[in-house]
């Protein structure tokens, strides 16, 4: 299996790797004592609180127990440890680390991967996602020091570990964020997937005492995930489809494994981008709730943003790629909201960090405002901005790409003109039609990742096409 330096090594958000296999006791142990190692070198010390860290899990096998592992191992190293009484959602372990005055958090969760994986995610203490110099450190200080562990039950017993229902103040802090004063009497009829993630029935909790009528599906603990992944994509949401093709519900949602990523379901069935999403999002809180900044979307978000801020006169950033740019900027800017085409949502005056749960509220609340359901918000947000259908496609090759310059160097796609290049992740060709294809390379596989976005689904199936023949060339 390896030794935890060689095996343990972080991705974009945080360390997976299958359960059993490398994600084992042992090197979750290890890698437990090395961020206990650069929280007593190298975390930012809070004046007047002692070293506190926050520890969370999601519903996967084993979960509480690696978490049980961090814990006894943080508490070991001197530091003072807060430890969730149930799993949940990883966006309510990132607002305890900040509530809590903890200096960092750990949840285990893999969020959307297999159920054969669990993971180890770190939090700063302002909630967000921690930034590859943390990650990089941690991973430095692994076989540093020897672990040392304590008895849990003598460690809860002596206040070392304090187990606390971290769920409570979430719930009441999204209680107070949305107007659930104006929700109540609205009849609307939402169905929510919750995919057996840690969002679990907390939607059912914060709607209690209004009209909306809501129904669950799959809000069970199942470690096995009904033989599928817990991905808001398409074809993972059977069940949800046809609930909504067929039934009279207003809104479909759903969230990802640890519920800090959503996508949603048109009345009818069709699938709602998180594209479209973040652009309606940004909409509602602008137009709705009178909120102030710009919006954030990456390099591949949707042109509808780009025409609806150009509209109204909203400042817009772009960045690479990745939650954790848009999170930066939440930190050092004025932003209404910012979000990335996996699902990942970022809201003003909270944590800046993905929710699912509070994207999805902030959905029924603009429908609410609107009085309409999402499907005819929608159409008429569609009139104003423009029809677009992205999509997206994962390219296996022979050999990892060695570079990306030739495809700077293209003039022309399928007929189209190209007007503009940008290159600061992967290469992005913007054509005269107002059309787009992108292409990125995996840092670490033989893959190439293509996105592509046109006025029609043919077309933007075509464009996922070219990548494809492209591909061959590099």
């Amino acid at each position: 299996m390896g030794n935890a330096r060689d095996v343990i090594k972080f991705g974009t958000d945080g360390w997976r790797a299958i359960i059993a296999d490398t994600f084992n006791f042992e090197n979750v142990a290890a890698l437990s004592q090395a961020f206990a190692v650069w929280v007593k070198r190298d975390a930012r010390k809070i004046p007047g609180v002692p070293l506190r860290v926050a520890v969370g899990y999601d519903n996967r096998f084993l979960s509480k127990e690696f978490a049980e592992t961090v814990a006894v191992v943080a508490a070991a190293n001197g530091i003072e440890v807060v430890l969730s009484n149930s799993s949940l959602p990883t966006p309510a372990l990132s607002l305890a680390t900040r509530e809590l005055k903890c200096v960092a958090g750990v949840v285990i969760t893999a969020s959307h991967n297999p159920p054969e994986y669990n993971g180890f995610k770190i939090k700063t203490a302002e909630g967000g996602g921690a930034g590859k110099n943390i990650t990089d450190a941690v991973e430095g200080y692994i076989s540093v020091e020897d672990v040392v562990k304590v008895d849990f039950r003598t460690a809860v017993a002596e206040g070392k570990i304090r187990v606390l229902d971290l769920k409570k103040d979430y719930l009441k802090f999204i209680r107070g964020y949305v107007n659930l004063k104006k929700i109540k009497p609205a009849k609307f009829r939402v169905i929510q997937d919750v995919m057996y993630g840690s969002g679990g029935t907390l939607l059912e909790q914060v709607l209690q005492g209004t009209h909306i009528r809501l129904e669950l599906l799959h809000s069970d603990v199942n470690p096995g995930f009904g033989g599928t992944r817990p991905e808001p994509l398409p074809q993972y949401l059977p069940l949800l489809k046809e609930k909504m093709k067929k039934g009279r519900y207003d809104l479909g949602l759903v969230l990802d494994g640890d519920a800090d990523r959503i996508a949603a379901v048109l009345p009818g069935g069709e699938f709602l981008s998180p594209q479209k999403i973040l652009a309606l999002l940004a909409l509602h809180l602008w137009k709705n709730r009178g909120k102030k900044g710009g919006i954030v979307k990456t390099i591949c978000g949707t042109t509808m943003i780009d025409n609806m801020a150009k509209a109204n006169g909203i400042p817009l950033y772009e960045t690479p790629v990745g939650f954790k740019y848009i999170s930066d900027l939440m930190l050092t800017k004025e932003i209404i909201a910012g979000g990335e085409e996996a699902g990942g949502m970022g809201l003003p005056n909270y944590i800046p960090e993905r929710d699912g749960i509070l994207a999805g509220l902030l959905l029924l609340e603009m429908m609410v405002y609107e009085k309409k359901n999402i499907g005819k918000i929608l159409d008429e947000v569609e009139k104003l901005y423009g029809r677009y259908y992205y999509d997206k496609t994962q390219i296996a090759l022979k050999e990892k790409v060695k570079t990306l310059e030739p495809v700077k160097r293209i003039e022309q796609v399928l007929g189209k003109k190209v007007v503009g290049v940008k290159d600061y992740d992967g290469v992005k060709l913007d054509l005269e039609d107002g059309t787009w294809i992108m292409v990125r390379a995996s840092g670490t596989e033989p893959i190439l990742r293509a996105y592509a976005e046109s006025k029609s689904p043919k077309r933007t199936r075509e464009l996922l096409g070219y990548a494809l023949e492209l591909a061959k060339t590099l």
